[in-house]
């Protein structure tokens, strides 16, 4: 198989050597704009010159084609350099930024003002954060920074619907923050909900050892059906029958947001209700940015994640990153304003760290058009990294099918569209879509697929996608981006997931189910891996629509409806309802274990 590098849609393209041009800070060039306030925000009020924001720049990386390169080579398995990770030093070597890049950036902010001396370089030196007051970033971006408010979540951000850089600078500049880019954690929602009229239970004590020596999916109780526990997944995923023995090189992380915690207390209690053999296992939490730690505060995401990590994956270690933000922004206080925006924080911490986990799941999403192309970019472009660097990284698909709400474009045409999520459309993650029931699984309706606007199709997904949209037809035309990055690649379990919150169990479901129950498989893959003296999977997209494809239990029945339509349907192959599938387990150790 032949992988070339994913041409992204308004790629960074690398900054050669060449004379500075004459600096010109006051020629400017619009970088982003949004034709209105985005959705479900509005206009608060001013915010005073003086106040200080955290001012984030991301530069054109010099040699991030190298890197992209780089991390084909190492995820595919025909290639003489399958499974030969980078190191953070040889990532950081290719995303630095060319030498005229940093001079020209520092130039432009010292003629500015700022003390380029005090600036944090992240990501080397890829990313430089810089203390400035609204009236200096104004200045810089030519616009008006304005307070916002949400008013379904109650936050406030301070914001601008526009920004421009100097046009010497947009070769070198790859995006700006806190600018154009509304969401927060907060009022972006977690893909998981509580399922408030399912009866939960309470244990599984008197099927589950029956169902950990059950082997093909044919055998799984009927049961399974409704309910939703560990015994119930790793019989239907096959995993039941192994246990992990590379613990002291093997670990899982969940990436937590929202003052979401992950209650220790509650997952002695979910072990000892549905998994008895793992009495006593813990997990570790990384706090960054000020997130915390509040076990008098359990949250249904955090646990939920943690549960089913742990639940699938025991004994191997656990982390979760408990990631924080600036404080609450108050519009009257005299505190730094809120510039919290998602995923910077955790991957520019992640990625400075010497060694990672093998294994990542995330259960957040946005609608891809709320999201800035810029940002987009940027932000994907660091998922790369940490896929070149050995780590394997799972999404949840969303909760919306093909799109929620009315699925009006955001560009001033207001035409019904499918709405793509992000960063379920980053061609660089393994986003993982939603089933239900067993004997067969079926697609649930909410499972979110689609393809992006904002990424091009990746050569790894071409032979699959093409077959499935000469399939289509004429079906939903029009409604979406033939050429774009598809999703989801897989699925797994999404509803009934009996968590518990608080000491009690509830049911959970929302394809944040699916993202941690795949990323626990994954997670026993590699540590088959490592056990046998080899390499983690890392970056898995290439190697699952390929020598993969066979470990996967192909859905081929229900639909993902949204945006007044039937959606897509699941079917025979790759789909943008269930991907290529769910994962078997003992398939997958043969095929690429």
């Amino acid at each position: 198989m032949l992988l070339t590098p994913i041409l992204l849609l308004g790629a960074l393209s690398s900054a050669t050597a060449k004379p500075l041009l004459t600096k010109r800070w006051d020629d400017f060039e619009v970088k982003h704009a949004w034709d209105e306030v985005p959705k479900g925000w509005q206009l608060h009020g001013s915010v005073p010159s003086d106040r200080t924001i955290d001012m984030r720049i991301g530069l054109k990386q010099d040699r991030f084609d190298e890197l992209v390169s780089a991390l084909y080579e190492v995820s595919d398995p025909l290639h003489a350099k399958y499974g030969q990770h980078l190191s953070k030093e040889e990532v950081e070597a290719l995303v630095a930024p060319h030498p005229d890049t940093v001079d020209l950036v520092d130039s432009w902010l010292a003629a500015h003002g700022v003390d380029t001396t005090s600036a944090q370089r992240d990501n080397g030196g890829s990313w430089v954060s810089v203390t400035v007051t609204i009236e200096q970033a104004s200045r810089m971006l030519n616009t008006t920074y304005n307070v916002y408010r949400h008013p379904q979540s109650d936050e406030y951000v301070v914001r601008t619907t526009s920004y421009s850089l100097p046009r010497i600078l947009h070769e070198h500049i790859g995006v700006v923050s806190p600018t154009t880019y509304f969401s927060t954690m907060r009022s972006m929602k977690a893909t998981s909900f509580i399922q408030a009229d399912a009866e939960p239970v309470q244990d599984d004590l008197e099927f589950a050892s029956k169902l950990a020596a059950l082997g093909p999916l044919a055998t799984v109780p009927t049961s399974c059906n409704t309910v939703i526990t560990p015994a119930c997944l790793r019989a239907l995923y096959n995993t039941s029958t192994y246990t992990p023995t590379a613990t002291a090189r093997n670990s899982l992380g969940v990436a937590g947001y929202l003052d979401e915690f992950a209650n220790r207390a509650d997952l002695q209690t979910f072990f000892s209700r549905f998994r008895a053999d793992a009495a006593g296992g813990t997990f570790q939490t990384v706090r960054l940015n000020g997130g915390g730690d509040d076990q008098n505060n359990p949250g249904v995401e955090a646990n939920l994640d943690i549960q089913y990590t742990e639940g699938i994956s025991f004994p191997t270690p656990n982390i979760y990153y408990s990631t924080g933000g600036s404080p609450p922004f108050i519009p009257d206080s005299e505190t730094p304003t809120n510039t919290n925006e998602p995923y910077l924080d955790w991957l520019n911490f992640v990625l400075a760290q010497s060694s990672v986990p093998q294994t990542f799941t995330t259960s957040y999403g946005d609608d891809e058009q709320t999201v800035p192309q810029d940002y987009a970019l940027n932000v994907c472009n660091l998922f790369a990294q940490l896929g070149a660097r050995g780590s394997s990284i799972m999404f949840s698909s969303g909760d919306s099918g093909v799109g929620g709400g009315d699925c009006r474009t955001n560009d001033g045409k207001n035409t019904v569209r499918f709405q793509p999520a992000f960063p379920a459309s980053c061609p660089f993650v393994t986003t993982v879509g939603g089933t239900i029931r067993v004997n067969p699984e079926v697609a649930v309706s909410f499972s979110g697929g689609g393809f992006s606007n904002y990424f091009a199709r990746p050569s790894y997904q071409s032979t699959a996608v093409t077959t499935f949209l000469q399939g289509l037809g004429t079906t939903n035309q029009g409604l979406f981006n033939t050429t774009g990055r598809a999703y989801p690649d897989v699925a797994a379990q999404g509803q009934g997931f009996q968590v518990v919150v608080g000491g009690r169990v509830i049911s959970v479901g929302g394809t944040s189910a699916s993202s941690p129950t795949f990323a626990g498989v994954i997670s026993l893959l590699n540590d088959f891996r490592l056990a046998n003296g080899k390499s983690p999977l890392g970056f898995l997209n290439p190697i699952l629509y390929s020598t993969g494809a066979a470990g996967l239990n192909d859905i081929t029945s229900g639909r993902n409806p949204g945006c007044g339509t039937n959606g897509f349907t699941a079917g025979t192959g790759w789909d943008p309802v269930t991907g290529l599938g769910t994962p078997d387990f003992g398939k997958l150790q043969t095929l690429i274990g």
